[in-house]
């Protein structure tokens, strides 16, 4: 649990089913610059890949980041390229690795780096990993999904895939970009900051989250929404060790609630 006078966050992982823990998560914050940043890495790979994938990944983030705040170099006009730049060097970080020990090895990472400055909300992300804003009682993937699945629910929309076909679709997971060293085809970081507002909460997670309906975890985000982050983090991963499902992958979860906005 991170907490300081603007910000409550709390972070949680969990194995889920898997062999191993193939996710990342880091958080901080500087009081002094009323700045923070959460960051999720979901590795892919196996054992000895998409764990280092992703710790990688991670470390990348809070390195470059940590550098640029220190030193002034990341004011808000300076936000969108900073957070590309960050993406870009940790995708040269997995490349870097893959030329030390092998190119043959197949690893690759999604990267969600959110930050936070007072009161505005910035992210840059690649891959499938969510982050869902809760406002008002009802609840938004606000990220972009770099996987099949915007493709496979749109042929739901004009009517060429039941929706239950469209769930159960093979390609449903298939990425369409990620951090693994090569060419990044698609990367989320919008010029716009998101002005926050009192009573909304943030959920940055691995997809290991979504083996919950959206209805699920906006019901949860609800009940526990004037309860502290912790509470919500905890009750996530209770339902989806409840939903037991024999397939969970590993569960990365940060619920961050603004508290003076």
């Amino acid at each position: 649990m991170l907490a300081n006078p603007a910000y409550d966050i709390a972070l949680v992982a969990d194995q889920g089913k898997r062999d191993t823990q193939e996710d990342a998560i880091a958080a901080r914050f500087f009081d002094a610059l009323d700045t923070g940043y959460v960051v999720v890495a979901d590795g892919m790979g196996g054992h000895d890949a998409g764990d280092v994938a992703s710790e990688l990944v991670k470390t990348t983030w809070q390195t470059e980041l940590d550098g640029f705040l220190k030193n002034g170099n990341c004011k808000a006009d300076q936000v969108t390229a900073c957070l590309t730049q960050i993406a870009l060097r940790a995708n040269n970080a997995v490349a870097n690795y893959l030329e030390e020990h092998g190119s043959d090895l197949r690893m690759g990472s999604t990267l969600l780096g959110v930050l936070l400055r007072g009161k505005w909300l910035n992210w840059v992300s690649v891959g499938d990993s969510p982050l869902y804003l809760c406002r008002n009682g009802f609840m938004m993937r606000i990220n972009e999904d770099h996987s099949m699945a915007p493709m496979i629910d749109a042929q739901v929309s004009d009517g060429t895939l039941t929706e239950e076909a469209a769930r159960a679709h093979p390609d449903r997971n298939q990425l369409t970009s990620v951090i693994m060293g090569a060419q990044v085809p698609k990367l989320d970081c919008p010029q716009a900051s998101v002005e926050l507002a009192k009573g909304d909460v943030l959920l940055a997670a691995s997809d290991g989250l979504q083996y919950l309906d959206d209805d699920q975890i906006q019901t949860l985000a609800n009940a526990y929404k004037d309860q502290p982050a912790r509470d919500l983090a905890v009750a996530l991963v209770q339902a989806l060790r409840a939903k037991a499902d024999p397939d969970q992958d590993n569960i990365t979860i940060a619920v961050i609630k603004p508290l003076n906005v």
